[in-house]
């Protein structure tokens, strides 16, 4: 909201304000050029990983959020919105490969037996650090007036601790082996890692890995389209991205304060932050539920229980002026909402992209998800104030609308990955593109 003000309150040339109108563009705008940032880069994580290594791009990529957070820090200053739409795409930028580049990284240098485990934790740094960012919003500590260009510029300090802890950090024996063959230098870092001198299996696992993906063809982007066993899978890929960002979480987490607020609490701040905390625990508990539940049926429960609070998050903002405590039950659906998100929403997508390719295919199947959840996050940040503003209480049954769509989408059409092997899941496409085929061929002769 602080930044919404700093943007009314700038004037052009002739010290003439902008109009509500431009004013309302002009914030849309900054905060949704962060997702172009994020969609411009996820084409880019594969070919830095492979070229650069995990290590160095991890390094290099600091770069970025260090001129991002100094450019956040100017525009205040300069009093100038172009240096704050700048800031915002470089960060977008830079966010999309650091979260490319780490769990990769994690991977490579955790054992088989914890991979899982390691990247729970990386998840879960990911919402606590939403958690403190917000709580550094609390206006008295950095989200006043005069402070909140310190707290945009704060990307700075995590930036230069990252830069001064890699060179302590060991390179990814992976790439070492893989990628550049040097089989000595990736057996001493295991052995430091692991701290045992046998690592002989896993060196072993590694060649193996590298000879499958010699023997597999590398698929580029416009093939996944093209070759009718890959278009379905692919299909069902972006979908489930689309589910994950067009399901209104975005707006909760980027305008929590301003929906609060427009539901008559007093502190929405307070309530965002609340949000927050939630997100967190139940981040941890979707985690576990992932492993030990069936997948498709955890999306389908967080889409229809997101649907639900959202319909009923807009029949509270529409009686909010005629029932006492009304903003008390819209706190507590915006938080059930957030809870159905992590069962479902939140990481199934991912999960189930991923077994639904090999290696051949999978780098160009992740720049694609990555493209569709980043160019849907764009459209909501971009035009969710605008509709909020002309549709008032009504716009949370877009949302509703788009939810009940993907639960019939994934109910219809999307397998269940659990207790499959990935070869009876490619011969079920690749029989259902046959029989398409054969039925267009026949089609087109009758």
């Amino acid at each position: 909201m602080i930044v919404r003000e700093f943007i009314n309150t700038l004037k052009d040339k002739a010290n003439t304000p902008p109009s509500e109108t431009l004013r309302l563009s002009l914030w849309c705008l900054s905060m949704a050029i962060f997702s172009i940032g994020c969609m411009i880069s996820s084409f880019s994580v594969g070919l830095f990983v492979n070229s650069f290594d995990r290590h160095n791009s991890m390094l290099t990529v600091n770069l970025w959020a260090a001129t991002g957070g100094c450019l956040m820090g100017l525009c205040k200053v300069a009093e100038l919105v172009e240096i704050l739409i700048l800031a915002y795409l470089v960060i977008g930028l830079f966010c999309r490969l650091c979260t490319g580049f780490v769990p990769t990284y994690i991977e490579d240098i955790s054992p088989i037996a914890l991979q899982v485990v390691f990247g729970t934790l990386n998840q879960l740094g990911i919402v606590v650090g939403i958690l403190v960012a917000q709580i550094f919003d609390l206006e008295f500590i950095l989200g006043s007036k005069d402070l909140w260009p310190v707290l945009l510029g704060f990307p700075i300090s995590p930036a230069v601790l990252r830069s001064a802890a890699l060179p302590f950090c060991p390179e990814s024996p992976r790439f070492l082996l893989i990628n550049r063959k040097e089989e000595e230098n990736a057996k001493e870092i295991l052995q430091w890692l692991w701290g045992t001198q046998d690592v002989s299996q896993d060196i072993q696992e590694m060649k193996d890995e590298s000879a499958r993906m010699a023997q597999e063809k590398q698929v580029t982007v416009l093939e996944l389209f093209r070759v009718s066993s890959y278009r379905q899978p692919i299909i069902i890929s972006i979908m489930l991205q689309l589910s994950q960002q067009l399901s209104g979480i975005n707006t909760v987490f980027y305008y929590s304060t301003g929906i609060f607020k427009g539901a008559g609490v007093q502190e929405p701040i307070c309530v965002t932050i609340g949000a927050g905390v939630v997100n967190t625990i139940f981040t941890i508990v979707s985690l576990f539920l992932v492993e030990r539940a069936v997948r498709r049926t955890l999306h389908m429960i967080g889409l229809g229980g997101m649907a639900f609070c959202s319909i009923l998050m807009s029949v509270c903002l529409l009686l909010k002026d005629e029932c006492n405590g009304i903003s008390f039950v819209c706190i507590g659906a915006i938080l059930v909402f957030v809870v159905f998100f992590e069962i479902g929403p939140d990481h199934i997508p991912w999960f189930i992209v991923a077994e639904l390719f090999s290696q051949g295919p999978g780098p160009a199947v992740m720049a694609v998800a990555g493209c569709s959840t980043w160019t849907s996050n764009f459209l909501v940040r971009l035009l969710f104030p605008s509709a909020a503003y002309y549709l008032g209480a009504y716009v949370f049954i877009i949302f509703t609308d788009f939810l009940i769509t993907f639960l019939i989408f994934t109910f219809f059409k999307v397998p269940e990955m659990c207790y499959r092997t990935f070869e009876d899941i490619t011969q079920t496409f690749e029989g259902q593109a046959h029989d398409a085929n054969r039925s267009g061929r026949t089609a087109s002769w009758r």
